[in-house]
């Protein structure tokens, strides 16, 4: 077996990286953390020692934070008239403060499954390049 093949074999799932990167792991071993606070992202991780100071998501996590986060409070806002019909000041307070809870638990989890799988297309892109 060459070393190419090797490291083909070690490189985890779709699934199993993107799952590492939920919880926000390394995705390659599952063991490093993959941030250092909140949303900064490691340089390299402390377990085995792949490189993600490279990767950016620029602002698609937030992108796609904001969108399930819209989706899932397009019911409740409903729900809330329904219920609170005439204090619809204190729905509307309700509503926002779910939705800011709702986007600061999925932030660093969305960037940690965009990071996971940005991280493994550059492995497919790097094996693929030196196929060639």
């Amino acid at each position: 077996m060459t070393e190419l093949e090797g490291a083909q074999s070690k490189r985890p799932t779709l699934q199993v990286a993107l799952t590492r990167g939920l919880n926000g792991r390394c995705p390659n071993c599952g063991r490093g953390h993959l941030f250092r606070a909140y949303l900064k992202q490691v340089e390299t991780c402390a377990s085995c020692g792949e490189r993600y100071g490279d990767i950016e998501s620029d602002d698609a996590a937030p992108w796609f934070t904001i969108l399930l986060a819209s989706v899932a409070a397009a019911p409740l806002y409903f729900v809330f008239q329904r219920l609170l019909d005439s204090h619809f000041i204190l729905a509307m307070i309700l509503l926002v403060m779910m939705v800011v809870a709702l986007i600061l638990v999925l932030l660093p989890r969305v960037k940690g499954v965009l990071l996971s799988a940005f991280w493994l297309s550059r492995q497919a892109s790097d094996s693929e390049r030196a196929g060639e």
